[in-house]
C-alpha cells in the first residue's frame, strides 16, 4: 500500500513540473516580439549655396540631411566629433565652421520600435568661408563703359613677333573689344583688318598701377570659344622692363585654348622653366564657355597652389629655392587678354568673334 501511494505521489509532482514548465515556455515566447529592421535608407545631403561655379557651396558651411528608410520610428545623424543630432522625421540641419575646403561624412543610424537599426553615410566637400574674410583688394568693375583708367593701361598693336608667340590679333582700347557693361567686362576678339592684322582684341594691364606680393587670387570668369581663341588671366613681375623675361618671373592664373577646348592650365615661368614650361598643371572643365567659373592661386613665401572652384589641381614648390626657379618674392601686376593664334596653332578659318567676360578679381592677404 505504502509503495503504491509513493509511486502515485511521483507521477502527481512530475506532471506538477511539466505544467509549469509548459506555462513558463508560452510567457517567455509572448514576451519577445520579432526583431524589426529599417530597409531601404537613403540618406540626401543638399549643400546651401551649392552651384556649377561654387560646387561646395557659399562659405556658410551649412547642410540640410534628409534621411528616410522603410520601418524606421527614429533617426540618429552623426557629425565627426561625437557631435550627433536626433530626429523622429528624418530632417536636420547642420553647420561646420572649421574654415577652407574640406572632406566631411555625414552617418545616419534608422531605428525601428524594437531598437534594430541600419545604417549609410554619404561624403562630400565642403567650403566654409572664415570670419571677416574679405578682399584686401578688388576689382568688381560695377561701372560702364572703358575700364578704370586708375587701375588699367590698354596695351596696343602686335608686340614684337606677335607678343613673343607668333599671334595674329592686333590690341585696341576700342569699346568693340574691351568694355564694362552690367557689372562685367567683356574683352572680345573679332575677325576684322587693322592696321594689317586680320584680327582685333584688348588687353589690359595694371603694371605701375596696382601691384601685389603675396596672397590668394580669385578671378571669376567666363571665357571665348573657337579654335584659336588664346584667352589669359596672368601675373607678371614688376621688374619686367628692368630685366626681362622670363627672369621677371611669370604666373599664368589661367590659360585656356580654344582648339583644346576643355583643359584649363596654370602655369609657372621662371629661368629654369619657360616658354613650352613643364612647371604646368591643368583641369578639365567642360562648360567653361557657358558659365562663370572662379580661377585661383595661393601664393606665399613658399608654393604656389592652382584651383578652379577651389578645387586644387596643381601645387609649384620648389626645394631649394634660388634665382632660377624662385623669381617670386617681389610685387607683380595683372594681364588680362584675349589672343589669337600663335605660331603653335591655328585659327578656325571660320571664327567671327567670341568674349571673355569677367566679373571679378579679389585678393586675399
Amino acid at each position: 500500500m505504502k509503495n503504491s501511494f509513493l509511486f502515485v505521489f511521483i507521477i502527481f509532482l512530475l506532471t506538477f513540473a511539466c505544467s509549469s514548465d509548459s506555462s513558463s515556455d508560452s510567457d517567455t515566447d509572448s514576451n519577445i516580439s520579432d526583431p524589426i529592421i529599417p530597409s531601404n535608407l537613403v540618406l540626401d545631403i543638399n549643400i546651401i549655396g551649392q552651384t556649377d561655379s561654387a560646387p561646395n557651396g557659399d562659405g556658410s558651411g551649412l547642410i540640410t540631411c534628409s534621411a528616410n528608410a522603410s520601418d524606421a520610428v527614429n533617426y540618429e545623424f552623426r557629425f565627426g566629433g561625437g557631435v550627433t543630432e536626433q530626429s523622429t522625421n528624418g530632417q536636420v540641419d547642420y553647420n561646420f565652421t572649421e574654415e577652407g575646403t574640406n572632406s566631411y561624412s555625414v552617418y545616419v543610424y534608422a531605428y525601428s520600435s524594437t531598437g534594430h537599426y541600419t545604417s549609410t553615410f554619404q561624403t562630400f566637400n565642403l567650403y566654409v568661408e572664415g570670419e571677416g574674410s574679405t578682399a584686401t583688394w578688388s576689382e568688381e568693375f560695377n561701372y560702364n563703359g572703358v575700364v578704370d583708367s586708375d587701375t588699367w593701361t590698354h596695351e596696343i598693336g602686335n608686340g614684337d613677333w606677335g607678343w613673343g608667340n607668333g599671334e595674329s590679333q592686333y590690341y585696341t582700347s576700342s569699346l568693340n573689344n574691351s568694355i564694362v557693361e552690367d557689372g562685367v567686362l567683356k574683352i572680345s576678339a573679332k575677325k576684322e583688318d587693322v592696321a594689317g592684322y586680320e584680327y582685333t582684341s584688348a588687353r589690359i594691364v595694371s603694371r605701375d598701377k596696382f601691384e601685389f606680393q603675396y596672397g590668394r587670387v580669385d578671378i571669376r570668369a567666363k571665357l571665348p570659344t573657337g579654335a584659336g581663341t588664346w584667352p589669359a588671366l596672368w601675373l607678371l613681375g614688376s621688374n619686367h622692363y628692368e630685366i626681362g623675361w622670363p627672369e621677371c618671373g611669370e604666373i599664368d592664373i589661367m590659360e585656356h585654348w580654344g582648339h583644346n577646348p576643355t583643359v584649363i592650365a596654370g602655369s609657372i615661368h621662371t629661368p629654369m622653366s619657360h616658354g613650352d614650361t613643364w612647371t604646368k598643371g591643368t583641369i578639365n572643365i567642360s562648360d567653361y564657355h557657358e558659365e562663370f567659373h572662379i580661377y585661383s592661386i595661393d601664393w606665399n613665401e613658399n608654393r604656389i597652389q592652382f584651383l578652379v572652384d577651389d578645387e586644387l589641381y596643381y601645387t609649384y614648390a620648389p626645394s631649394p629655392k634660388d634665382s632660377e626657379n624662385w623669381p617670386f618674392d617681389q610685387e607683380m601686376f595683372f594681364i588680362l587678354n584675349v589672343a589669337m593664334g600663335g605660331s603653335w596653332f591655328d585659327i578656325d578659318p571660320e571664327f567671327s568673334e567670341s568674349t571673355m567676360e569677367v566679373d571679378y578679381i579679389r585678393i586675399y592677404q
